[in-house]
């Protein structure tokens, strides 16, 4: 099959989605109010809360939920053949991720400009809240080890993407100094970043003294260096730890300084990345070589794990994390919600079906598909590659060199995954402080106290778990629950939604539908993992460090969702 197909029919059902389902979302289900004062307005600090124009508030919340996960999930999930992958992914953007990230961002704005983990105080009660915070906190804490670990591994793995990253950050401050003092326009600079990141890209997959190579400096990977650590090992440590000072860093300084810049320009890098794609697919008209179902992936079912391995690109619970942590108290007027949530998600949608596309027709034939996808291991480990080089194929279309190509790409997948772990990090700040201000613990209340605890825990955790990756395998490792802990998130979420919905009268089937399928999806698969994979009870070794993390999750959400549950049947019988 052509590709072309595949990638018009997606697309097309997007736009129906944002042109009138969200629609009638925004009039119908939540009303959007643009006489409602926002929490930008109402608690503007300059810090945190700053109201802010919808096409900036996009570009930091469009940036940073497309991080890398909704390129590693689908070009994973691909292994089970295209057709599953690419249908959850256009029915899942519209009719549950769309409704997700809207629906947290519009319930944060209603109440203050809290985040999702609070509102649980309020929507199912105190003891609801201490648990679902703890989800969070262990759900971010993985967040900020996986991409930690992704972008090392780029970074090794592509060093010329190294010095682009770099150039970004004193750039970005510099646009939002000259925004935020100077009241200057931000579009027109960071197109000038842009052509300065990716001119350096070009120059430095060309001249190999730019091209930051930590193992090469080190001697090669044969090479054993400090405390008898290989050289790869010694670079992952190295990039941890600049990636940890960067991370400080960028979430303690006000939104405006770095965090609103830096995603305004890979905002654009992602549209320009996404535009690429797409014209170097519509040029080349490819083929899609991998199977549509692939019989010979018989050591994992699909079903439900499809549902959990594509989380981001098609519904996840970090996006509601980040709609209700940081993206709400932007929002200037409530109407801007719409554009900003819901189209997030579909443009996160758009960026996991050409991931499926580009993996789909990078191999010459079938059995080359397999044999680089032999099992769901081979699959987690070379998918995010497998995305890389077929998208720099595609990129070749458009008569842009294979090398820089692939090059340019690494440079957007860094910039996505670095985008996001910042902001995860602000997140886990703002969680550590909720929970100093419930348990009374007031040094968590303290801005470098919650920040340190946040980088030091993420650190160590990316670092201390063994695993086939050598040092700094604690991301790889956590990958299989931070998919299933994911959905579980968006569906708790999702349940706030419809409890708040009931409680204002209005019809629930909307955000019903798609709670049920995910806590089904979500619980059957994490169920599955805990018990029967990671315990050692089944036929596979006890994974001690999944099994806890996954029992503390699995407990602690059957337990909000026995409250929520009870809470929404008595509703139902004594109506608000």
């Amino acid at each position: 099959m052509n590709s072309i197909w595949l990638a018009t029919a997606a697309l097309f059902i997007f736009f129906l989605g944002y042109r009138f389902y969200s629609k009638f979302i925004a009039e119908k289900i939540y009303r959007l109010d643009p006489n409602f004062k926002t929490p930008a307005h109402q608690f503007e600090d300059g810090h945190d809360f700053v109201p802010t124009n919808k096409w900036i508030v996009l570009g930091h919340h469009f940036t940073s939920v497309a991080g890398a996960a909704p390129i590693v999930g689908p070009a994973i999930a691909i292994y089970w053949g295209w057709l599953p992958a690419i249908v959850w992914v256009a029915f899942g953007t519209v009719f549950a991720a769309g409704v997700h990230d809207f629906g947290t961002m519009v319930l944060s704005i209603r109440h203050e400009g809290r985040s999702i983990g609070t509102l649980a105080d309020q929507l199912i009660g105190k003891r609801a809240r201490i648990l679902f915070l703890f989800i969070i906190l262990i759900l971010v804490l993985m967040v900020n080890a996986v991409f930690a670990w992704v972008i090392s591994n780029l970074f090794i793995s592509f060093p010329a993407s190294v010095l682009s990253i770099f150039i970004q950050i004193p750039l970005a401050l510099w646009i939002g100094y000259y925004t935020y003092k100077k009241k200057g326009n931000m579009l027109f600079p960071t197109v000038a970043v842009l052509l300065v990141m990716y001119g350096t890209a070009v120059i430095s997959s060309y001249v190999p003294a730019l091209q930051i190579d930590l193992v090469r400096y080190f001697g090669g990977e044969q090479n054993t260096v400090l405390f008898g650590l290989s050289t790869t090992s010694m670079a992952f440590l190295i990039w941890i730890i600049v990636l940890m000072v960067y991370v400080y860093i960028a979430s303690v300084l006000p939104v405006w300084k770095l965090l609103q810049p830096r995603d305004f320009i890979n905002a654009q890098q992602l549209v320009l990345g996404l535009g690429i794609l797409y014209l170097g697919l519509l040029v080349m008209a490819p083929e899609v070589t991998a199977p549509m179902s692939n019989s010979e992936a018989n050591d994992v079912s699909w079903f439900p794990l499809l549902f959990v391995t594509i989380a981001c690109g098609a519904v996840s619970g970090f996006h509601g994390l980040v709609s209700s942590g940081t993206t709400s108290k932007q929002i200037n007027k409530e109407p801007d919600a719409r554009f900003v949530g819901y189209l997030g998600a579909v443009g996160e949608g758009a960026l996991a079906v050409i991931t499926i596309l580009a993996v789909a027709t990078f191999y010459s034939s079938s059995q080359d598909f397999r044999e680089t996808y032999s099992s769901f291991a081979a699959a987690g480990a070379g998918g995010l590659n497998a995305f890389i080089q077929g998208a720099g194929q595609l990129a070749t279309g458009l008569w842009i060199p294979a090398e820089v190509a692939r090059t340019i790409i690494a440079v957007i997948v860094v910039s996505f995954a670095a985008t996001t772990l910042d902001t995860s990090v602000r997140l886990m700040r703002y969680i550590i402080g909720e929970l100093g201000v419930v348990y009374k613990v007031r040094p968590l209340t303290r801005l470098h106290v919650a920040t340190s605890l946040a980088v030091l825990s993420s650190a160590a955790l990316v670092l201390l778990p063994e695993g086939p990756k050598g040092l700094g395998s604690g991301g790889y490792v956590l990958w299989p629950l931070f998919g299933t802990s994911n959905q579980l998130l968006a569906g708790i979420s999702l349940l706030l939604i419809t409890i708040w919905l009931k409680r204002q009268g209005r019809p629930l089937i909307y955000t019903m539908v798609p709670m049920g399928f995910l806590l089904c999806m979500a619980l059957w698969a994490m169920i599955k993992q805990v018990v029967f994979e990671w315990s050692g009870l089944g036929q596979s070794d006890a994974k001690l460090l999944l099994f806890f993390l996954g029992a503390i999750i699995l407990g602690f959400a059957i337990w909000i969702l026995v409250e929520a549950v009870s809470l929404l049947l008595k509703a139902e019988q004594k109506p608000d």
